[in-house]
């Protein structure tokens, strides 16, 4: 079976890395490409800048580049997935929605809408029939689900995996890589040598996804899970890759082994973009991992790596890593369009 897709925004760093991506996925065939009205018309090669990390593959580099608008996307697309700004895919996707299309976004529009999916597959997938709500609200024929924040995704499997010990509280401090800022985000003069202790918007993001994303639906409503969530988002020069040092106050006592334990254990998905392990956890003879480097790239950039953990009076500390622009955006899309797919969404 094989399912057309559409990439909306494909020339900007995370559309790039959607390409990358699905270039050789064994279900999803990349059908359409979208960009700004200035990119539009001209053939993929020369309307984006490309990262210089590998060619363009041959299928798309003469593939030409369409309109952001449903009526120049065909009908015969099943799934678009979107990696527009903000503020440009809050007035965009629902026009493509109304038209029927369904969208897996990476754009931070109504990650926290109260009928809005918010989803990690090996974590939340039954939050997925919010569609249902969704469409009984808004009269869309079509569907929109969202992965989160970059940060948020780093984070968010250790503390489903500790939730069993009963999380109440986390604090964490975010040391995040300059692609997240995209090409233009970050300029050199501003990073080299230097780290930035505000991402504007980031803290609100990992403080309020990570509870709508750990938090409970009854078919009809979704409650945000109790724990209080303190961030503190950092940019420093990495180029790929966000570490973060998390501390976890728990209800229960757990050891660190019993902590990573639970971590390595936690259950993944069976789907073609997932990895085969979830959660890798360095133990007490490597303390200096994960880091971004090093470990960034783990299971094709899909895994998230965690380690130092140790006892705190409350709870538990550790540090985790993801990759920021794989796991952390495009990589989170595609596996969403997996899960819609594998649950007859599509």
């Amino acid at each position: 079976m094989t399912v057309q897709v559409g990439i909306l925004g494909a020339t900007g760093a995370v559309g790039q890395r959607f390409i990358q991506l699905l270039d050789g996925h064994p279900t999803f065939e990349i059908a359409a490409l979208t960009a700004s009205e200035s990119s539009a018309g001209h053939p993929y090669r020369e309307a984006a800048k490309w990262r210089a990390d590998s060619p363009i593959p041959d299928a798309i580099a003469g593939m030409e580049v369409g309109k952001t608008d449903p009526d120049h996307v065909s009908d015969d697309i099943d799934l678009l997935f979107s990696s527009l700004p903000s503020g440009v895919a809050s007035e965009v996707e629902p026009a493509f929605l109304d038209a029927g299309y369904v969208v897996s976004s990476n754009s931070s529009n109504d990650r926290m809408a109260d009928d809005v999916p918010l989803t990690i597959p090996e974590i939340n997938p039954g939050h997925l029939d919010l569609i249902e709500v969704q469409r009984d609200n808004r009269g869309w024929d079509g569907a929109l689900i969202k992965n989160p924040n970059c940060s948020t995704i780093t984070m968010v499997p250790t503390l489903a995996a500790l939730d069993e010990f009963g999380l109440e509280r986390t604090d964490v401090t975010t040391l995040q890589a300059v692609s997240g800022a995209g090409y233009s985000g970050v300029t050199s003069m501003e990073i080299i040598d230097n780290a930035i202790p505000h991402i504007g918007g980031e803290e609100a993001k990992m403080e309020t996804e990570s509870r709508k994303l750990l938090g409970e639906f009854d078919g009809a409503e979704l409650s945000l899970h109790d724990a209080e969530v303190n961030a503190s988002c950092n940019r420093i020069p990495t180029v790929d890759g966000h570490l973060e040092s998390v501390f976890a106050d728990l209800a229960d006592d757990p050891s660190p082994a019993e902590a990573r334990q639970a971590m390595e254990s936690f259950p993944g998905v069976d789907l073609p973009s997932a990895p085969e392990q979830l959660i890798h956890v360095f133990g007490d003879d490597q303390p200096d991992r994960p880091q971004p480097r090093l470990d960034r790239n783990r299971d094709d950039g899909m895994a998230i790596s965690a380690g130092g953990v140790q006892a705190t009076e409350s709870g538990l500390k550790y540090n985790c890593l993801a990759h920021n622009t794989l796991r952390g955006a495009a990589g989170a899309s595609i596996l969403n369009g997996e899960l819609l797919l594998e649950e007859g969404w599509l």
